[in-house]
């Protein structure tokens, strides 16, 4: 049985972690996994998350921002994503189209990022999305002590303050597919909740 499973947040929620610690459990249970990742998991896609997160890259306006996301999901989906489900894996996705929701359609104030993604990616919809939620000054705090702010990261604190309000309207306006989550509590107990979660979907 495939099943899709994506990953939000914001900025040093720790979702690479969780991620690495379902992969590991899934594999230990028999399951194949492709752990993917937007943007960027793609010859193609390298090239756009270059022009969209390298801080020394030209400023790229909202909208542009926003149809570039759209084509590295597109892209995704259609050589990554789509194929892994077909051979019968779980694929695991670090960001999809909620990111582009609440960074472009909330940050930066894009509404129509909405129906842009839904033509991209043909309407598929991951069968769980776990969000890990953190209040972004925290989150923005962990991000500093891992690396360089990227362009996104870089921005304002109202704006990460946007993008945290946008997932959680997104979790709440459809309950039974998402899974939100205390990203400040312990990760080994974040990860036991989440393989309860994925275990029954399998």
């Amino acid at each position: 049985m495939s099943v899709f499973i994506a990953f939000e947040g914001g900025e040093g929620v720790g979702k690479t972690t969780q991620i690495g610690l379902l992969a590991d459990w899934l594999r230990g249970a028999g399951r194949t996994v492709r752990v993917t990742f937007e943007p960027g998991d793609s010859p193609l896609g390298a090239h756009i998350r270059r022009l969209l997160l390298d801080p020394d890259s030209a400023e790229v306006s909202p909208r542009a921002e926003a149809l570039l996301y759209a084509a590295d999901r597109a892209h995704h989906v259609e050589t990554v994503i789509l194929p892994a489900l077909a051979a019968g894996e779980v694929v695991v996705t670090d960001r999809y189209v909620d990111s582009t929701l609440a960074y472009q359609g909330a940050g930066r104030d894009l509404p129509g990022a909405e129906r842009i993604n839904a033509w991209a990616t043909n309407g598929l919809v991951p069968h769980l999305t776990v969000l890990l939620d953190l209040d972004p000054a925290v989150g923005l705090a962990r991000a500093r002590r891992r690396a360089a702010l990227d362009r996104l990261e870089g921005a304002s604190l109202d704006f990460h303050r946007a993008v945290r309000a946008a997932f959680l309207r997104l979790a709440e306006a459809d309950p039974a597919r998402y899974l939100v989550l205390d990203a400040g509590a312990p990760p080994e107990a974040l990860a036991q909740r989440i393989q309860e979660v994925v275990g029954g979907l399998l």
